[in-house]
């Protein structure tokens, strides 16, 4: 058999039926697709062996269907996320996809690394996608017309070759939507050690923020990226309008420690040469330690920020008030499987948790700062 393809035939082109499958008519009219009674388009029929398969009933011809998320789009958005991928487990895009789809996003995930499970368990195998197959991916959407995204989400990314091909990723996106609002988790490191080369660092701080409408750093990352050294709540709210000079209009620090307490703190401005919005919430310490939380996070302030525009504080207590609901069911299953939730990482209740992500109860609370 030849391999399939794709034809097109002029309007009103007549394809011959097989002898086996002829009707008392020699042959059947395509109808033209026509997008306006006044365009005439040709008509795309799938081929396999030079002739146009049936792909439903016994006499008539039909074309693919219209993508319907770009005919008729979510009234929340379409998310282009490209993060890492597992088998098992709940990390990177596996963390990400499923909680923005609950909240009504069409998500087109790609995978920057597919991996049996994460890299905390003592082996993994799988492929690391480079900036070439990125590129190829982004090319043949673009090929059929289905680039138009409402926002990119990125995470894990390992290379400076990568992240490279990613900026053009972003420029090619504005350039079919330019309100294209892209959320960046420039994840590199945590706790003063980085996990990831050190020439990513500049790149993320030199080309990345710039262009970013979102960032969710960790406290080790916003000291990266923003040049502040944060030991104080005042040194975080530094560190987000050090950022917000840079470019993006939203920062949230999703973590930081200030003598022995963790806090969120967010800060949006609204207008460049205005003084931002900035508040926190506190959040509660779990003896524990979860793989996945940080990816789950950013998606979550994306759908919930996307939803609440101009109130970020709103976005953030949902976020906040899923995931702590998320963590204290996994804490709890583990200890009723009679594993102590202290001696490993934990994999996320995710599936179990869609409630608490569809419909969170907003329990934490943010306090503007004054």
């Amino acid at each position: 058999m030849s391999r399939p393809h794709l034809r097109i035939f002029p309007e009103n082109y007549s394809v011959p039926l097989s002898s086996s499958r002829q009707s008392n008519n020699s042959s059947r009219r395509l109808s033209p697709f026509a997008h306006s009674s006044s365009v005439k388009s040709p008509v795309i029929s799938f081929c396999v062996s030079g002739r146009p398969r049936r792909l439903s009933g016994p006499k008539k011809l039909r074309m693919a269907p219209p993508i319907l998320s770009l005919a008729l789009p979510s009234e929340t958005g379409r998310v282009l996320s490209i993060q890492s991928h597992t088998v098992q487990g709940y990390v990177g895009n596996k963390s990400a996809v499923f909680p923005l789809q609950l909240l009504g996003y069409d998500v087109d995930p790609v995978n920057s690394v597919q991996f049996s499970n994460h890299t905390g368990y003592p082996t993994f195998k799988g492929q690391v996608l480079n900036g070439q197959q990125l590129w190829e991916l982004i090319e043949g959407l673009e090929a059929n017309d289905l680039l138009y995204y409402t926002h990119l989400l990125t995470g894990y990314i390992g290379s400076v070759s990568f992240l490279d091909t990613v900026l053009e990723v972003v420029k090619k996106l504005r350039s079919v939507n330019p309100n294209l609002v892209y959320v960046c988790d420039p994840v590199m490191g945590d706790e003063g050690k980085l996990y990831v080369p050190q020439d990513l660092v500049s790149v993320y701080r030199q080309k990345v923020v710039p262009v970013a409408s979102m960032l969710t750093p960790n406290q080790f990352e916003a000291e990266l990226l923003s040049g502040c050294r944060i030991e104080s709540e005042a040194d975080g709210w530094e560190a987000c309008n050090a950022l917000h000079d840079v470019g993006p209009s939203k920062v949230v620090i999703t973590s930081i420690n200030i003598d022995g307490n963790l806090l969120l703190i967010g800060s949006h401005q609204k207008a460049k040469g205005q003084p931002p919005e900035q508040f926190k919430i506190s959040i509660p310490r779990i003896p524990a330690y979860f793989t996945g939380t940080g990816d789950l996070m950013t998606a979550l302030l994306l759908g919930w920020s996307n939803k609440y525009p101009d109130n970020l504080d709103k976005a953030a207590e949902l976020a906040v008030s899923s995931l702590q609901a998320l963590l204290q069911r996994t804490v709890k299953d583990y200890i009723a499987a009679g594993f102590d939730p202290q001696t490993s990482s934990l994999e996320i209740r995710l599936i179990q948790s869609q409630d608490d992500i569809r419909n969170p109860q907003p329990i934490f609370k943010a306090t503007r700062f004054c």
